[in-house]
């Protein structure tokens, strides 16, 4: 699935949300280097990036995310901030499924030095724009672990309805975890 990147860019009041580039490079590697420690069980840990080089980013990160993107499997976008292009974070699209259903999960990850300032909210929101309207979702659904209350409130913020809990859903942590399941149509 090749589609213009111009159309695969969204911005807000205070951010742009459009796919990693090679020139993205410093950005990114300095909102990981910045991150607090991990703020609670799904925030992750500072990662090291000390080995990382110009040519691995662009081959491990932006080419490997546009393989994902144009095989339709994971859309994947950053989110920078408008007054400095600081890289906060990302929000991604996972097909679920296409055909009649076309059916998409959602997931984001801001990073916790960002935290508390609506950037989670505003960055889903755009992306949502881009979901719906140029990659032509119907569904997104967001899976959210019962306890990860920070995103439990993301998704009532933005309009996501409950749909119900599925039990013993997804392997992580070292056992079946239940998900809570919010979702939203496109209008």
């Amino acid at each position: 699935m090749k589609t213009d990147e111009n159309t695969l860019q969204s911005e807000t009041e205070r951010l742009v949300i459009r796919p990693l580039r090679n020139e993205d490079y410093e950005r990114y590697l300095e909102g990981f280097r910045n991150r607090l420690p991990s703020q609670h069980k799904y925030d992750d840990d500072k990662v090291d990036l000390s080995n990382w080089t110009q040519a691995i980013f662009n081959h491990d990160v932006v080419a490997k995310l546009q393989g994902l993107a144009d095989g339709d499997d994971v859309h994947v976008f950053g989110v920078f901030r408008k007054s400095d292009h600081k890289h906060l974070g990302k929000v991604e699209f996972s097909t679920i499924m296409r055909d009649e259903f076309q059916w998409g999960l959602l997931g984001h990850t801001i990073h916790n030095q960002y935290w508390r300032n609506g950037y989670g909210k505003e960055a889903v929101k755009g992306a949502l724009h881009i979901a719906f309207e140029t990659l032509g979702f119907h569904r997104i659904e967001a899976h959210i672990n019962v306890d990860n209350e920070p995103s439990i409130r993301l998704a009532k913020s933005i309009g996501m309805e409950y749909e119900c809990t599925r039990k013993g859903f997804i392997y992580e942590f070292g056992g079946w975890t239940d998900n809570l399941v919010y979702y939203m149509n496109a209008k």
